[in-house]
């Protein structure tokens, strides 16, 4: 390398930690080795990340690799272990901060080929994933991560589901269990036969694709048919799940909206969508939950965006669909639901602002400072991938090779809920990513209030060279709050109560911006984030919930909060890990990981909300200068100046160094300069007999194995269409 060019990386090496968190930019975040079809923030250090079983290079074990965790700090990603298939799985928290995923897919070989046995394949090694329930406990750098405790728990013949679920819904609920709902037995683009008789199996309750029930983790009873799977026919995978502050839950799926009381199984109609806009997997839509606050006294009101209004008959059936769906324009249509009204109204749909533009597979990531990211998918089409539709017989036609999407969206943009109608979204000062990100992306909000994006492929199987190929590659959004001086609270807690006695957090002076802790104080917000597991532009279980306080500015220009314990009503959240964030001016702190409730699943310990102190300003500290900002100022400065400077330095001995080549040189000397620098397949029928399981070679003496729940039942062939 040149010394001109030495001196050009240095100043940029100055200048990283200043661009690197540019507001509205992505940046490259390395490898996340596995696709990152499934994605969950398990501590403050470390992302899990899960893909279906294929051909992935990275190995273990000697065979490739579909899981890994992702160092926040490094951005470096390490393979792990996972025995069973985990494709389009689902996914919960526990209450002590532990993960589980349910279900999957069978056993599957090279190009989703036959397994080499019945429920296990020596190619890849993967073992049947549809019954599996897997547990990890998050651990961190400080941790022996060779350690049983710091890997998946994976034996379905110990730990598993009553059905097997592919596409389930899973909700935790206040007592920290979690209810699974629906699925497939089986694979297909949407779980439906044509003529569709029998909505409910579709093939009969043994051998049927469809799975109508819904059943508890840890177990509560037999799995038990729910009407809703039945209305909503061939368009309920991965149906959209809210628990309400009165303990029902409302469910969407298709076109249809219920509350549901899953303790007495009792479906309570609402709307239909409006504009027949169906959001759920494989149309895809941006669905979340709208922050909750003391203004809005803890109500639930849940936004859905985008999606598709394709004709119902266009969804075709297990196999592929009955049209061209690349061609389809996604929808920019924008509906709000409160299923519980406070002023007892009926609940209805409510029309919002239009997104900027139409998206299937957008996925909403709920920010610290209230708004909503939506990012990643695309303009047309759905989610899913197949060799063929009805109207492209082979695969050498399909145009996007096997997505049956087009037109990746690269912009992300934030819709602001409490912003006036019509002025609700915006993209302004967004940048956009190169990397299109397709069917199987996912999207997870990090400690630091950054955005960690990854994944991505439309594919059977791993491909390097499609239209949409597989995606390794991690990036990180930076919301245009990184503009701000961060907060650097003081006293953050590392559990939370229902109800109780409040607790002080303390801004010292200096830490935000602008120059008066008076105004400061009154525009801070504590808020409790819970990102949720990510899978199919979905984020299961996310929550924004904000925290009442109220302060005391001191003549220092420094303040301190007293903020409530969460709301005494675990419906409103349920007990788990979130991250807790300080939020002033709209600029948070970074995350503190907290767990909320008493770390076990149980009924939760519930206590009055003590009364908050009244506020109280200071009358000594307006117009005091800010040292944080002047502080951030003088590092951009400093880096750009050091920078000059090392240029200027280096540039003074360049011309020495030449000045003494060309004292010292023939007229033939040189000086070189230096240089900067698929698997394509059919599907195959699964089988699921027990008798043939491969015992895994794993244990838990802590979880007693129970035959009645572990039976596996035959079923009709596993499709090449997902």
């Amino acid at each position: 390398m040149s010394l001109r060019l030495l001196a050009a990386s240095i100043f940029l090496a100055a200048l990283d930690g200043v661009l690197a968190q540019s507001p509205g930019s992505f940046v490259q975040a390395g490898s996340t080795q596995v696709s990152a079809m499934m994605m969950f923030l398990g501590n403050e250090e470390k992302v899990y990340i899960l893909d279906k079983t294929e051909g992935n290079a990275a190995q273990i074990d000697g065979h490739p690799a579909w899981g890994s965790v992702w160092d926040i700090n490094t951005h470096q990603a390490t393979v792990m272990s996972v025995l069973t298939n985990t494709f389009c799985a689902s996914g919960m928290h526990l209450p002590n901060g532990s993960y589980t995923t349910f279900g999957g897919n069978g056993a599957i070989s090279a190009g989703s080929g036959p397994p080499s046995s019945p429920n296990y394949d020596s190619t890849y090694g993967d073992y049947d994933g549809t019954k599996s329930i897997r547990i990890l406990n998050p651990c961190t750098s400080s941790d022996d991560f060779s350690s049983p405790e710091c890997q998946w728990f994976d034996n379905p013949a110990v730990l598993s589901m009553q059905k097997q679920r592919w596409y389930s819904a899973a909700e935790a609920l206040a007592d920290g269990s979690i209810v699974l709902i629906g699925g497939f037995r089986n694979g297909g683009y949407v779980n439906r036969n044509m003529p569709n008789t029998d909505p409910t199996y579709e093939g009969g309750e043994q051998y049927g694709g469809a799975e109508p029930t819904f059943e508890f983790f840890p177990s509560k009873g037999d799995a038990t048919v729910m009407t809703f799977m039945t209305t909503t026919s061939g368009l309920n995978a991965y149906a959209h799940t809210y628990l309400m502050p009165s303990g029902k839950m409302l469910v969407q799926a298709n076109i249809s909206t219920i509350l549901w009381d899953y303790t007495s199984n009792t479906e309570y109609p609402l709307p239909d969508m409006p504009k027949n806009v169906a959001r759920v997997y494989p149309a895809s839509g941006a669905v979340a939950m709208l922050p909750l606050t003391p203004a809005n006294n803890y109500t639930p009101t849940v936004l859905f965006c985008g999606g598709s209004d394709m004709p119902a008959d266009y969804y075709g059936n297990y196999s592929w669909p009955f049209w061209n769906t690349w061609t389809y324009p996604a929808s920019t249509d924008c509906q709000r639901l409160t299923p519980e009204p406070q002023d007892g109204s009926s609940p209805a749909y409510e029309q919002d602002d239009d997104m900027l533009e139409g998206r299937t597979m957008g996925q909403f990531i709920t920010l610290p400072d209230g708004t909503m990211l939506v990012i990643n998918g695309a303009l047309n089409g759905t989610a899913g991938f197949s060799n063929q539709t009805l109207y492209t017989p082979s695969i050498d036609q399909m145009p996007y090779y096997q997505s049956l999407a087009s037109g990746p969206v690269g912009t992300p943009a934030i819709y602001n809920p409490s912003a006036p109608k019509g002025s609700r979204w915006s993209n302004a000062g967004l940048g956009s990513s190169n990397i299109a990100r397709m069917y199987h992306s996912s999207a997870m909000l990090l400690p630091d209030a950054s955005v960690l994006v990854a994944g991505s492929n439309p594919n059977l199987d791993v491909n390097l060279n499609a239209v949409y190929p597989t995606q390794y590659a991690a990036e990180i959004f930076y919301p245009p709050y990184f503009s701000g001086v961060r907060p650097k609270p003081t006293g953050m807690p590392k559990t939370l109560s229902y109800g109780g006695s409040y607790f002080d957090i303390t801004v010292p002076s200096g830490s935000y911006s602008g120059s008066n802790a008076n105004d400061a104080a009154a525009n801070t917000t504590v808020v409790l984030s819970r990102g949720g597991f990510t899978t199919h532009a979905m984020n299961m279980g996310q929550r924004h919930l904000q925290l009442n306080n109220t302060y005391t500015v001191n003549s220092d220009g420094s303040f301190v909060l007293h903020v409530s314990q969460a709301p005494p009503n675990p419906n409103i959240l349920t007990p788990g890990p979130a991250l807790l964030f300080v939020v002033v001016a709209g600029v948070p702190s970074n995350g503190t990981m907290v767990i909320v409730g008493n770390g076990q699943v149980g009924t939760q310990p519930i206590s009055v909300a003590a009364t908050l102190p009244e506020n109280v300003k200071s009358s000594s500290v307006s117009g005091k200068s800010n040292s944080a900002w002047s502080a951030h100022k003088g590092a951009v400065i400093g880096a750009i100046v050091g920078g000059v400077a090392v240029i200027g330095i280096l540039g003074a001995l360049i011309s020495i160094c030449i000045s003494r080549r060309r004292r010292h040189q023939t007229p033939s000397a040189t000086y070189p300069m230096g240089s900067v620098g698929g698997v394509t397949g059919k599907g195959y029928p699964r089988h699921s007999d027990s008798s043939a399981f491969v015992p895994l070679q794993q244990d838990n003496p802590s979880m007693a194995w129970n035959a009645s729940t572990t039976s596996l039942q035959p079923h009709s062939p596993y499709r090449d269409a997902h």
